[in-house]
């Protein structure tokens, strides 16, 4: 097992006391990653969605880790998603982006939202990749506020109606089904109240997708803009009840949050050992690079980085695994949303600055996609802005210490 995460596991394990199952699907995780390793690179110079790790991933049984036996996944706790997902960050947030999306935004979405029939019908097809799933929150105009979203529906018979434009959507262009969140044509812009969740299948008339390539990193994940024109979805497709969309949007974003932090601890995991190998090999006036003070300077501070990133992110899924022992526990969930928080904007920030020094650690080689710190220096920067911006972060973290009169948009 690769030394960072087995050090991680082995530290864990005092406390979490893992199963021999839980052991099991960590090792595959580990060996899953080192398969995907080199598809990944080659894909990534390519600039294109990189299939060979979804089937490796599902091979392994990665993509059912936190989903009930009963719809064919293994039903591990947080803790068990979050190492396997720190595990796969070691490669780049590329495939980590499509895990975040197939597995945290919308499988765990539908079981904990969805109906038994939709549950069985749609999550055994996740757990085993034969259906690639998008989450369509983000829009034109809205991203930090998802509440302002413009995507209606109409209500007609026992159809729905969908209009509208979706943006910057992860899986968008290779997904089977998406998950559209749209208001009520009837109400107006702004008014959270009225907008809801449904399935929508890519093959609907009136599905239209245009792939968006002009990216700073994130090459081997898919990424697609996404307009609705009529389209015609039955009412078995709604989601939860009418009118919740938000309250569904806000509890997947919690569970991707957490994956992104996750995959984060991992970018910082491969900045460390990139560098610590760098510095071995690579000579400059006469001797190794590790033997100047500056340069260790820079390893010691990834190192220190990986320590505050770990923390925050463990604690945080440990008691996210409480709470969903205990789902109408408001306090814990109140808890568990700041502290996911505090893991999200610690770990995402810590990613950057990781990628950032193994850069200039690597010198001129690290400039360049053909590095392993290029593509990590690439990459981590969008964790500062999906799935909740630093700004976002801070609101919640702040207005949690000065309390609810203080909620910046309440």
């Amino acid at each position: 097992m690769e030394e960072l995460f087995s050090k991680s596991v082995e530290e864990l394990n005092l406390f979490c006391k893992f199963t021999e199952d839980e052991m099991k699907i960590l090792e595959n995780a580990d060996q899953a990653a080192e398969e995907m390793a080199m598809p990944e690179y080659e894909h990534y110079l390519k600039h294109e969605f990189n299939h060979e790790a979804t089937e490796i991933a599902a091979k392994y049984g990665l993509l059912g880790i936190p989903i009930k036996k009963e719809y064919g996944g293994s039903g591990f706790k947080p803790i068990i998603s979050t190492l396997a997902k720190e595990r796969l960050g070691q490669l780049g947030m590329g495939f980590s982006s499509f895990f975040n999306v197939q597995v945290f935004l919308c499988a765990q979405t539908i079981q904990r939202w969805g109906s038994e029939e939709q549950k069985k019908k749609y999550l055994p097809q996740a757990v085993k990749k034969d259906k690639i799933f998008a989450f369509g929150l983000t829009e034109p105009e809205a991203g930090s506020d998802p509440s302002s979203l413009k995507t209606e529906y109409e209500k007609k018979g026992d159809k729905y109606i969908l209009n509208g434009t979706k943006y910057l959507i992860s899986n968008g262009t290779i997904a089977d089904y998406l998950i559209i969140f749209a208001r009520s044509k009837e109400r107006g812009v702004g008014n959270g109240r009225n907008i809801s969740a449904f399935i929508a299948d890519t093959k609907s008339s009136g599905i239209e997708r245009t792939a968006l390539r002009e990216k700073i990193g994130l090459f081997t994940s898919d990424t697609g803009m996404i307009d609705l024109n009529n389209v015609e979805i039955g009412e078995e497709c709604e989601i939860g009840e009418p009118g919740k969309g938000l309250n569904i949007a806000y509890s997947a974003l919690l569970n991707a949050r957490l994956g992104v932090a996750s995959g984060c601890v991992g970018v910082i995991e491969a900045a460390l050992n990139a560098v610590i190998n760098r510095s071995r090999e690579r000579t400059q006036f006469g001797k190794p690079i590790g033997r100047h003070q500056l340069i260790q300077q820079h390893i010691s501070a990834i190192r220190q980085n990986l320590e505050m990133a770990r923390w925050p992110t463990y604690f945080a899924a440990i008691r996210k695994g409480e709470y969903e022992e205990n789902p109408n526990n408001k306090d814990l969930l109140k808890e568990i949303d700041l502290r996911v928080s505090l893991a999200k904007r610690i770990s995402s920030r810590l990613a950057f600055e990781s990628a950032d020094r193994a850069v200039q650690v690597f010198g001129g080689f690290g400039y360049s996609l053909l590095s392993p710190v290029g593509q990590l220096f690439c990459d981590s920067r969008v964790t500062r802005i999906y799935e909740g911006t630093d700004e976002i972060q801070d609101l919640k973290i702040a207005s949690s210490l000065l309390g609810k009169d203080f909620e910046a948009y309440a």
